[in-house]
């Protein structure tokens, strides 16, 4: 166990010994290896140039528009601890992050940059959680533990019409030994426009095998006046058809709130954010179409399924007369799971300018 202390959340192994390497890729050793740091040379007249070699000469990567750019491959086994990016607000849904786990051809991970790290509607948002943590200013960091045991990709694509300067990361990781029961950390995005007639976002479909949902974010378009988070949130399990095993009791209980996120000071709704769930983002004001951000992690309560998932979110208010209201808002939605491996086929992701709320 102590060889992969590394996936225990909290302090509580943290003093075990362990034949575990520890090893860092980013701009200044991009394939992390031993001794591999700060090789680069300064370009003349750059702000290194009067230092040398060894002092800060390649912090950050340019993305290319169109292009895919790979900031990690490793050799496992191993376990990828940590991820810190950040880069200008404008590549969070042009460029998108995939993850590939031991070889595979189809990625684990295919998500907006900027959503992955809980910061939808392509806006900094700041979020203190224990699994994502977005600080001052726009730095972005992702806790989740994602072990593998012959190799990791990570790649990043950019969809934007131009270059993207400035993309700073880093990736820690352990090189050790992954037990047998561990699971694949998975993460896919989608988006819809709900409909009077079907109010309901699909969150996730298609998941076959077994694992653990631990985590939702929600980046909610409200495209009427009024309350909007009257829907439930349902999970449907090994089997399950018309009827969920796992239903909600409205949206602001499922992230945590209660009663419309309401206190005497912000009627509208009052924004929070803590270890595993939060409303960090109400977007609001005149001529402003309202938006809000949300996440839950169900790291203390994972949803634990045998052989298939699927989860839904419905999109619902109230009419004048006291009964519910079908909503059409728009939802984008990033769901973060664990399971073996092979997982389903993910939906064919929006193109970039689908991606943006109209």
């Amino acid at each position: 166990m102590d060889s992969f202390s590394g996936l225990s959340m909290g302090l509580g192994n943290i003093f075990l010994m362990s034949k575990a390497q520890t090893r860092s890729i980013s701009a200044e050793n991009p394939d992390g290896a031993k001794g591999g740091g700060a090789k680069a040379k300064p370009e003349p007249g750059g702000p290194a140039s009067d230092l040398g070699r060894g002092w800060k000469a390649r912090p950050c990567i340019t993305l290319p528009a169109g292009e895919t750019v790979t900031l990690a491959e490793i050799k496992g086994p191993g376990v990828i601890g940590q991820i810190w990016m950040t880069v200008a607000e404008v590549a969070y849904r042009n460029c998108l992050l995939r993850f590939y786990w031991d070889g595979e051809t189809t990625p684990s991970v295919e998500v907006p940059l900027g959503d992955f790290f809980a910061c939808g509607h392509a806006l900094r948002t700041k979020i203190d959680s224990l699994a994502v943590a977005v600080n001052a200013s726009g730095g972005m960091n992702c806790y989740w533990p994602m072990p593998f045991r012959k190799s990791a990709r990570i790649t990043i694509e950019n969809q934007h019409i131009d270059k993207i300067d400035g993309f700073f990361y880093q990736i820690n990781y352990s090189l050790t030994d992954v037990p047998a029961e561990a699971a694949y950390f998975h993460a896919q995005w989608r988006r819809s426009v709900t409909t009077r007639e079907c109010p309901e976002h699909t969150i996730l479909d298609g998941v076959k095998g077994q694992g653990q949902y631990v985590g939702t974010y929600l980046a909610w378009t409200q495209m009427s006046d009024g309350w909007w988070g009257e829907g439930e949130i349902k999970f449907f399990m090994d089997g399950d058809k018309d009827d969920p095993t796992i239903c909600g009791t409205g949206t602001e209980d499922y992230f945590g709130g209660a009663w419309g996120f309401q206190t005497p000071q912000n009627p509208l709704g009052e924004t929070f954010t803590t270890a595993f769930l939060g409303y960090p983002l109400f977007v609001k004001g005149e001529g402003k179409v309202p938006k809000h951000g949300l996440y839950r992690w169900h790291i203390m309560d994972p949803v634990r399924f045998g052989k298939d998932l699927r989860v839904t979110m419905q999109a619902l208010g109230w009419w004048p007369n006291f009964r519910y209201q079908p909503l059409t808002d728009d939802i984008a939605s990033t769901a973060y799971w664990y399971q073996a491996e092979p997982h389903g086929k993910f939906p064919k992701l929006p193109t970039r300018p689908e991606r943006f709320p109209r």
